[in-house]
């Protein structure tokens, strides 16, 4: 009898069956590509809206500088908590339960701001939407990188970022050109409701991951599943090697800490500079003496949305180690000048800053790609969901902190620390990063 071999743990595949991950991409594939990545263009909308509706809270409440950075904020922390507690969750009881109820949450929360009566109440609203958004940035990758093709996985993975760029530009459009009166704010932050209602819709009935399954010994139910909506009945179920102790020391054991760490770092050093820029565009257009702030706000989101399809492009094409360092470098360069032309006319300090903006938005679709590949599927919940949270941690930092850095120091000292936070996450993209395009993760 012929074998046939997986690309990565040479694990022998018997002739006439197929690996779960070499099913071909069809019409199931796309189906929960969208499931999943409708999750981030709510995330994207989210974070986008507060963006345009914390200047006019702030007026309205007469916020302080403090309380401007907690509402800020409060999204990312309740993403740092729901990534970190429900990527755990899900290695446990599974992807699926976790994958639809999140969103129940989310939707309420979301429509319940449009009541809010003072800051402390929008604050916990919007630590409950983090959270339930948490959960699924570390369980949406995680379920979809166990259904994705390995040929395709990094296109799909990818595609949620675009999403999450989507939903963030529309926030930023929407914020920017409607008005309605002293309580936009509100219809603004509920708005939120719509896309969730939507996520929650469409996944009702949505199936356990394969791979979940598989690692639990569970394969007669993981070959139901194929066949049902993979439409194959020969797929091969692997031998399971139970992990029914593991833990989260696990992922900083002698054989995944390197991989643990990198991913820690690269992320959080990706995302804090992108946060912070993005919730404040405008306070830092208002620095660089910007007169019509809402149309430079505009091209920059348009460079954003062009830049995450562009990325789409560069996942498949390029290396992931080789696509995250040099992206790395070409964003703190562009942030070095636009520092150096800080005090030149807007539209000459635009051209780095749209630059910035183009190869951010690419560069964050590996965000999505990497975390799922740097763990064994046991433990990929924990591990995604732990990147998932500190880099969270970075994103609050940095977006508290822009401010005041703006305030006292301007916007050159600010662009130059925020390019140096880039160069270490070239640096350790340098020293650790894995090729992981060829794992296979079932």
């Amino acid at each position: 009898m012929n074998i046939a071999t997986t690309d990565e743990a040479q694990e022998p595949v018997p002739e006439g069956m197929v690996a779960l991950d070499q099913i071909p991409f069809g019409r199931f594939h796309f189906k929960v590509t969208v499931m999943t990545f409708g999750a981030n263009f709510s995330d994207g909308y989210a974070l986008g809206i507060i963006g345009s509706a914390l200047p006019m809270i702030t007026t309205q409440w007469g916020l302080n500088g403090f309380w401007q950075g907690m509402l800020a904020s409060s999204a990312l922390i309740g993403l740092f908590f729901g990534s970190l507690i429900l990527g755990r969750v899900s290695d446990r009881i599974g992807r699926q339960r976790v994958y639809v109820l999140n969103f129940v949450l989310i939707a309420a929360a979301s429509l319940a701001q449009f009541w809010a009566p003072n800051v402390e109440i929008l604050f916990v609203l919007r630590l409950l939407i983090g959270f339930g958004l948490g959960a699924d940035y570390a369980v949406g990758p995680t379920l979809l990188s166990e259904f994705a093709p390995r040929k395709s996985r990094g296109l799909m993975l990818a595609s949620l970022t675009v999403l999450w760029t989507v939903g963030y530009v529309i926030a930023n459009i929407i914020g920017a050109y409607v008005n309605v009166g002293p309580d936009t704010w509100r219809w603004l932050l509920a708005s939120g409701f719509i896309p969730a209602l939507f996520v929650l819709i469409v996944r009702i009935g949505s199936p356990e991951s394969p791979g979940w399954l598989i690692s639990k010994g569970r394969g007669e139910e993981a070959k139901h599943i194929a066949a049902k909506y993979l439409n194959t009945g020969n797929v091969y179920i692997p031998a399971a090697h139970l992990e029914e102790k593991s833990s989260y020391a696990e992922l900083f054991s002698p054989e995944l800490r390197k991989s643990t760490w990198f991913g820690i770092l690269f992320y959080s050093f990706q995302v804090l500079p992108y946060f912070a820029i993005y919730t404040f565009v405008y306070t830092i257009l208002e620095a660089m003496k910007v007169h019509d702030a809402n149309l430079q706000n505009l091209v920059i989101n348009l460079f954003l949305l062009a830049g995450g399809i562009a990325g789409l492009w560069a996942i498949q094409k390029f290396p992931r180690r080789g696509f995250t360092f040099w992206t790395f470098v070409i964003m703190a360069v562009m942030l070095v000048l636009l520092g150096i032309l800080s005090g030149a006319s807007a539209w000459l300090m635009l051209i780095p800053f749209v630059i910035y903006s183009f190869v951010m938005s690419g560069a964050s679709n590996i965000t999505q790609v990497y975390p799922p590949e740097l763990f064994p599927t046991h433990l990929r919940g924990s591990g995604v969901g732990l990147l998932n949270a500190t880099s969270r941690i970075a994103s609050a930092i940095g977006t508290f902190f822009l401010p005041i850095s703006l305030e006292k120091w301007g916007v050159s000292v600010s662009m130059y620390w925020l390019a140096g936070v880039l160069a270490l996450g070239a640096l350790v993209t340098w020293a650790w990063a894995p090729a992981t395009e060829s794992k296979k993760l079932v």
